[in-house]
């Protein structure tokens, strides 16, 4: 009876144990790193500036990154499913817009501004849906051509103006309306001291994880993000589960543009501008945290606030604001070093 000695290489994984202090060292990098940087900086800023440390601060700085935050969490019900939605700036720029020219331009209460701005960031998801599912535009490029379709129908909508009470309108009218006072209360209001635009951040958050991580829906989204073909063989409805996350993102988007309008007190025409880039940096970081890999809300809404400390602990320094851009952008580089690279070594 012969034997033959087995010529199979053994990978680099298996010739390091399992249970090897480098492979630990390595996990619990992968793991905890990203919450380790937000807690460092979070004690640097605390025990350098003061100021940083003073309660009202740091509600301002969780009330700064609430609209980058939920239209973040619309990013990441996109990513979920495999793609995402660039057009989520632009849609909360729509929302500024349509809730000034509602109760500035016609005169109507703070109650039908809310309901037009979310009916126009559906309307949007819809588009976006439609483009993607029923056309088959790849994701991206399709939630471009709608980020640029959306910029240029706000612009038509207010004849290339910001709108402001009193201003002389078009048709050489007076503006009749203003922005209530209940409106305004979205951002500027507080609850037991907490900003109400804070408060809106962490019930999206809590009711966004609820629906990712413990519903069947949730699970499907992910399920269909990571293969939509077997997904598609297991009798799931991908393009309806497709559209709903682009719905989804566009009311999300919506949201975080009433927060907006609530804030500015005007119809300013370049807002939402500069919120798209800050929405998907967040959602990529948020793929870093606990090592998961995948989009998640938690992830999501770390993400915000560590970007709100850096932003808001540079400022404090006296750090010029264009040196922000610099630093955020090296944070989503190392978000992605986590998300991808050293977690594909440590599966290798």
């Amino acid at each position: 009876m012969t034997t033959t000695q087995s010529t199979e290489v053994p990978t680099k994984a298996a010739l390091v144990p399992a249970t090897s202090p480098a492979l630990r060292i390595q996990s619990a990098v992968i793991k905890y790193g990203f919450i380790f940087v937000t807690v460092t900086l979070f004690a640097y800023f605390a025990l350098s500036e003061p100021s940083f440390r003073d309660s009202a601060t740091l509600l301002d700085t969780l009330r700064y990154v609430s609209v980058a935050a939920i239209l973040g969490l619309g990013v990441t019900l996109t990513m979920a499913v495999g793609g995402i939605d660039m057009s989520v700036g632009a849609v909360a720029g729509l929302g500024v817009t349509v809730a000034a020219k509602t109760m500035v331009s016609y005169n109507q209460v703070g109650l039908v501004a809310i309901l037009a701005v979310i009916a126009a960031g559906a309307l949007a998801g819809l588009l976006n849906a439609l483009l993607i599912v029923v056309l088959k535009i790849p994701d991206m490029l399709a939630t471009l051509g709608t980020m640029f379709v959306i910029q240029g129908t706000k612009l038509v909508l207010v004849d290339g103006q910001s709108i402001t009470p009193g201003m002389t309108q078009a048709d050489g009218s007076t503006a009749p309306g203003k922005f209530t006072e209940g409106f305004l209360r979205i951002d500027r209001g507080t609850v037991l001291g907490v900003p109400v635009s804070v408060l809106i951040f962490g019930a999206l958050t809590v009711v966004a994880w609820v629906f990712l991580a413990r519903t069947r829906w949730g699970r499907v989204l992910y399920a269909i993000g990571a293969n939509p073909e077997a997904s598609r063989l297991a009798g799931i409805r991908v393009g309806a589960y497709r559209a709903l996350a682009y719905v989804l993102s566009g009311v999300l988007a919506s949201i975080g543009g009433l927060i907006l309008a609530s804030r500015i007190g005007q119809g300013d025409v370049s807002a939402g501008t500069s919120q798209l880039l800050e929405a998907v940096a967040v959602a990529l970081v948020g793929t870093s945290v606990l090592g998961r890999g995948r989009p998640n809300v938690w992830g999501t809404a770390l993400g915000a606030v560590l970007i709100g400390i850096i932003t808001t602990g540079l400022t404090i320094k006296g750090l010029p604001y264009y040196t922000q851009d610099v630093v955020e952008g090296a944070v989503l580089i190392l978000a992605l070093i986590f998300s991808f690279t050293l977690s594909k070594r440590r599966t290798a």
